[in-house]
């Protein structure tokens, strides 16, 4: 099996198909490459070549107990990228893993990435302080913490409908499928589980975005519970000059399975070589944003 090192002579899992225009997978906190099944084939199959890789700490990967900083994992994305030595790039991150996309293109630049996509993500500072009052206080997020330790495997468990969206006009998710997704996480070391999730909540990515400069996509569900789109999705195509932002109607968290055939068809456009390049005007959407922050 492919694995590569990083800096730090951490081994690093990867898995790569197809040939042409390199799409780099970011996934979500907890999560495996595996997450990307949905995708990598049909991107695949039209002409892309798609990589993916599991995070320090998850799937198939090292677990080191340390190193689940930002600026760490950026640096492990930057390994990958050097190790394959990837140019024309367009980086997709989900949830947490946005974190990591927007943080490497600030540590390390875009020399190699020509786009980015930003999934659900938790950017830009999901964190409540004095100048960040639309965030989530911190107490609510140390007494989540608290039950994820007492009993991690319940904690997936409870939130695996409102990951998926269970429940919302037309969203329909199998037990064992859901079942599956879990399993990806319980793989994942407690000990990156834990640091991963402060990281993604405590981080503060708001200069970070707004120094992008490349063509940048925000996808994001009107009806995503763990990265709510008013201070996540709909702040971070705020903060990116020219993003372009579509808004998935009665999507939550894991839209990537639940949208997979939308979510697909905006990739593959997206990461067409010889696409326009984003406007440089304030941020474009599909909708307005308005109408989302007014359905919550």
């Amino acid at each position: 099996m492919p694995y590569f090192k990083t800096r730090d002579n951490v081994e690093l899992f990867y898995i790569e198909g197809g040939s042409g225009n390199p799409i780099v997978f970011v996934s979500s906190a907890w999560l495996s490459s595996e997450m990307w099944e949905f995708q990598m084939p049909f991107l695949i199959e039209q002409g892309c070549r798609c990589i993916a890789y599991d995070r320090r700490g998850h799937g198939r990967s090292d677990r080191p107990w340390e190193g689940y900083d930002y600026d760490r994992l950026a640096d492990d994305l930057a390994a990958l990228l050097e190790h394959l030595d990837l140019s024309g790039v367009t980086l997709v991150g989900h949830s947490a893993g946005c974190g990591e996309v927007v943080r490497y293109l600030t540590r390390h630049g875009s020399a190699r990435v020509d786009r980015i996509v930003l999934a659900c993500g938790t950017t830009p500072f999901p964190m409540k302080t004095a100048d960040n009052p639309v965030g989530v206080d911190r107490i609510y997020m140390e007494a989540d913490l608290a039950l994820r330790t007492a009993d991690l495997a319940q904690w997936y468990t409870n939130n695996a409908a409102s990951f998926f969206g269970i429940g919302l006009a037309g969203i329909s998710v199998s037990p064992a499928q859901t079942k599956f997704m879990i399993q990806q996480c319980l793989e994942c070391s407690p000990r990156a589980a834990y640091a991963f999730f402060v990281t993604g909540f405590t981080s503060d990515l708001r200069r970070d975005l707004e120094a992008i400069r490349i063509p940048t996509l925000v996808i994001h569900g009107d009806q995503d519970m763990q990265a709510p789109f008013v201070i996540c999705g709909q702040r971070t195509a705020e903060l990116v000059p020219g993003s372009q932002l579509k808004v998935y109607e009665n999507a939550a968290h894991g839209l990537f399975l639940t949208h997979a055939d939308r979510f697909n068809a905006d990739l593959l456009t997206f990461a067409r070589p010889h696409r326009k390049p984003a406007e440089s005007s304030s941020s474009r959407t599909d909708r307005p944003a308005s109408t989302s922050a007014r359905r919550r």
